[in-house]
């Protein structure tokens, strides 16, 4: 986990939904990084939380947020560590976003594309190269 201080942007129904140069990146074994927004740079006043949760064996109880912007609701469009494990302490008070629940994620201007799959957030870039988890015949990874 590091800071990276590129600027993000997150966007749907032509709303700005967060904006930042402050963003934690977590790059996970077989994953595309993802952006943790710090909640400051984040309209959080779109966002409910969720019933859902998981758990992940390294960063704690993940919480999920409901996205509503101009009726069109997203549910489980983002996701929180309240209290994450010690390790990953630094992302508490920070929200994660779904690239693909999205119309558009950035990263200082290049457009995301979404780590395939249903249940991984993962933002892909030029910089990055798979294979990833989530795509056809990854299970098992």
């Amino acid at each position: 986990m590091e800071l990276d201080q590129r600027r993000v942007v997150i966007m749907h129904r032509g709303v700005t939904l967060a904006d930042s140069q402050a963003c934690r990146r977590v790059l996970e074994t077989s994953h595309p990084p993802v952006f943790y927004v710090p909640r400051n740079d984040v309209r959080t006043a779109l966002l409910s939380r969720s019933q859902a949760t998981t758990f992940c064996e390294w960063k704690g109880l993940a919480t999920y947020w409901t996205l509503t912007v101009d009726g069109c609701v997203l549910p489980q469009a983002a996701w929180s560590y309240e209290s994450p494990a010690p390790g990953f302490a630094a992302l508490a008070g920070h929200l994660a976003f779904y690239p693909g629940k999205v119309d558009l994620c950035t990263v200082d201007g290049e457009s995301v594309r979404a780590q395939p799959g249903d249940f991984y957030g993962g933002w892909i870039t030029g910089e990055i190269l798979g294979p990833f988890k989530g795509g056809p015949g990854t299970a098992g990874w």
